[in-house]
């Protein structure tokens, strides 16, 4: 992923819920923490918290709406339009609540990203915190990876470790991880922007700066 001459990479966010990730992001490009902007954040729900975030923040923000398209595949098209029309590079999901079709992947293959809350390959898919907590792990964390067609599955870039107390709730050990979150996606994201990626295999490659 590594080039010659790199513009300022352009993200959009999808998200469908508080958008906390996203505010993140954007407070690290504004602070200059990575090299790049946050284009436009797309959301699944209307209402959702995040439309209210991006409006705060300045940021366009678009409900793209799964009910107003007869399948999957219009209604990812139709996203993907959306990124197009916002000059997007990297897409970053955010807390979006829908497993992502063949043609989206296609579309941003090794430029799509998710961020998940537990080290992956354990605890994929919903409630991974209250997974951890019944299963009774003394460490869980959170993991940043590139997207593919399966659930939590891609190619992993970053984790980070976070422990897991003998009285937590899974609002605690959310939380905890949470703050963790914020801190790794930006940093996979700056990776990301400096080119210093590279996806061999199941294994990604951080080139040294």
């Amino acid at each position: 992923m590594r080039s010659g001459a790199r513009e300022r990479v352009r993200i959009g966010i999808m998200a469908s819920g508080r958008g906390s990730n996203f505010e993140a992001l954007v407070r690290a490009a504004r602070q200059g923490q990575i090299d790049a902007e946050i284009a436009v954040v797309i959301t699944d729900r209307e209402g959702a918290p995040v439309l209210e975030r991006a409006e705060k923040l300045g940021v366009p923000a678009v409900f793209v709406n799964p009910r107003g398209h007869t399948s999957k595949g219009r209604y990812e098209q139709a996203v993907v339009g959306t990124l197009e029309e916002h000059g997007v590079h990297l897409v970053c999901l955010a807390g979006y609540m829908r497993i992502v079709g063949k043609d989206f992947v296609g579309a941003y293959e090794g430029r799509m990203m998710n961020i998940h809350p537990s080290l992956l390959p354990a605890f994929p898919g919903l409630d991974a915190q209250a997974q951890a907590l019944e299963y009774g792990v003394k460490l869980s964390g959170c993991t940043v990876h590139f997207v593919d067609e399966g659930v939590d599955t891609g190619p992993i870039i970053l984790q980070e470790t976070v422990p897991v107390l003998d009285m937590d709730t899974v609002a605690d050990l959310s939380q905890r991880i949470l703050t963790v979150e914020h801190r790794l996606y930006a940093e996979a994201v700056r990776l990301f922007a400096q080119g210093r990626l590279r996806i061999s295999g199941r294994r990604v490659i951080i080139d040294k700066d």
